[in-house]
Order: C-alpha cells, then structure tokens, then sequence
C-alpha cells in the first residue's frame, strides 16, 4: 500500500512531486504502538523520525532531566499531542545527538511511519532538488516551533 497521500500531509514534504515523494516512501517502514508505549526516550540517540498514520503521539519532557535530581519519581509533562500527518523527532534529520523530548503512543493504537536518517539523507544527496525543498521546509517548521516555545517561556516568567 502506498503512503503518498498522507506524505503530501507533511510540512516538511510539502512542496515535493509525486515522484519524490514515492522515493520517500519506499524508505519508509511501518510500526505499530499501543497506549501508553514509549516510541522513543528522552535523552537517547536519535537515527530515525516518525510521520504519525494513525492514532496519537504525545511528546513529553521530564523536568528532572534538567533539575538537581532531588526529585524521586519520574513526572514526564505533556508538551505537545500529535495526530495523523503530523511528524516528530525530525531533528534527527539534521543532528544524530540525543532526543530532547520523549515521544509515547497516547490513544489505544498509534501507526507510524518510520524513516531512517541514513536513508533519508542519502536520498536527499541524490536529489538536491528535493534536498532543497525538504530542508527549507524543515527551517520553516523549525522555526515555527521556535517561536511557540518562545511564547511559552515568556507565559511562563509572568
């Protein structure tokens, strides 16, 4: 079965033929999680990003990660609940470091697809065009997120 349709969903697809984004397709890799299932970890290396088929995707941080470690339980907080056509962890696009944030399936069943950075980015190198397109559009989101984080930093210090 083809994903082309919900590709042409994505930000930072938008913009791609058809045939670019038959290319991505054919990289991508179906997983299936079930609620409450870590998809992956704060913290932990980052070789893949995820377009989200069906279901919900929370993302979550824990305030320890950052804090003084005085605290003992693990209180993850929701900072962002994502649905169909909607990607995360694209930053491994660009940086193989450690995830910022954690993602977790938040309804009964959530389907995603997966695709590889590797992959990813050596189909990019074989087109520039599309490499083009698709980094242009990942700075745009990117800074969209940016912005929203601001605001949320600046509600918060009031």
């Amino acid at each position: 079965m083809t994903n082309i349709y919900l590709l042409e969903q994505v930000d930072i697809f938008e913009d791609l033929t058809p045939g670019q984004l038959k290319l991505i397709d054919a990289i991508c890799s179906e997983k299936t999680y079930t609620k409450d299932e870590i998809i992956f970890e704060e913290n932990s290396p980052s070789h893949e990003f995820y377009v989200i088929m069906d279901g919900e995707v929370e993302i979550q941080v824990d305030p320890d990660t950052i804090g003084d470690g005085k605290t003992d339980a693990y209180q993850p907080s929701t900072i962002a609940v994502l649905r169909r056509g909607q990607s995360f962890g694209e930053v491994a696009i660009v940086d193989p470091g450690i995830r910022s944030a954690s993602a977790r399936c938040g309804t009964k069943t959530c389907k995603l697809l997966e695709i590889k950075r590797t992959e990813f980015l050596n189909l990019l190198e074989s087109d520039y065009q599309m490499g083009y397109v698709v980094m242009h559009n990942f700075a745009a989101d990117l800074a969209l997120k940016i912005r929203q984080t601001n605001l949320l930093v600046r509600e918060s210090l009031k």
